[in-house]
């Protein structure tokens, strides 16, 4: 079965030129088969404030109202991901950006009210493995938005850790996939403030250990409930490394 890289980069990353033009540069030299998951929340909520539009988190998600749905559309599926595309067809290879509604290809539905209304935001329900890999086999890499729909004409934000791991699953029955999560730091850190504290190989039972502990918080319980979940939907392998590192054997291994 062929090899397949699906990566999925931060907002930080992408939104900023010099770390941007790295990580494509990284990306162009993996080998294989390959697929780029985007953030950009930074960028909206920029956008946002230009527009007089109030951004509103809770638990570090974004609530998606009408007016903010325009602008994440407007940056993820526009701003943000056509500078990645551009960047690419620059670097020769011929990248496609998508949101889930292109193609049909994912499909959600949206988060009930109940027990807190974020809004326009999509859980994701079915994705349409065959037609990515269809694309990947006419040698075309897609770069995939954290936009979705729910098949009744509305757009919905979804996390793109969400994304990443949903697209890695559906792609397993067709490649060998290895997701990789790539951020700021090194990899999973038994200390955040020590930047060489990487835990090499994690464990489900030692991450729900190290979660009840308070040593892993935040976002990174979300991106690790994530990793987990495409390993049993049949991912060869997680990695959550350095942006930097994508194209060593480097970082925090899930297993």
């Amino acid at each position: 079965m062929e090899k397949l890289t699906l990566i999925k980069v931060g907002g930080k990353i992408v939104e900023e030129t010099d770390t941007l033009n790295s990580l494509l540069d990284d990306f162009v030299r993996l080998c294989g088969a390959k697929v780029l998951v985007h953030g950009g929340g930074r960028s909206a909520t920029t956008v946002a404030t230009q527009l007089g539009i109030t951004t509103q988190m809770i638990d570090g998600r974004r609530v998606t109202d009408e007016a903010m749905l325009r602008v994440v559309t407007m940056v993820y599926g526009g701003l943000v991901n056509k500078q990645i595309v551009a960047g690419l067809q620059q670097r020769g290879l011929n990248a496609l950006g998508l949101t889930g509604a292109d193609m049909n290809y994912m499909l959600s539905e949206k988060r009930p009210a109940v027990p807190i209304d974020y809004g326009f935001v999509g859980d994701v329900k079915k994705v349409d493995g065959a037609a990515l890999a269809d694309l990947i086999a006419k040698n075309i890499v897609p770069v995939l938005a954290p936009l979705t729909h729910d098949g009744k004409g509305n757009l919905l934000n979804t996390n793109a850790d969400t994304i990443a791991g949903e697209a890695a699953k559906a792609l397993a029955r067709y490649f060998d996939v290895t997701l990789v999560y790539c951020f700021e730091k090194k990899g999973v850190l038994l200390d955040e403030t020590d930047e060489n504290s990487v835990i090499p190989h994690l464990t489900e039972n030692e991450f729900e250990r190290l979660k009840a502990q308070n040593v892993i918080v935040g976002g990174m319980v979300p991106k690790l409930t994530n990793a987990f979940a495409a390993l049993k939907a049949g991912v060869r392998a997680v990695v959550i490394t350095k942006a930097d590192d994508i194209t060593k054997n480097v970082g925090t291994r899930i297993e």
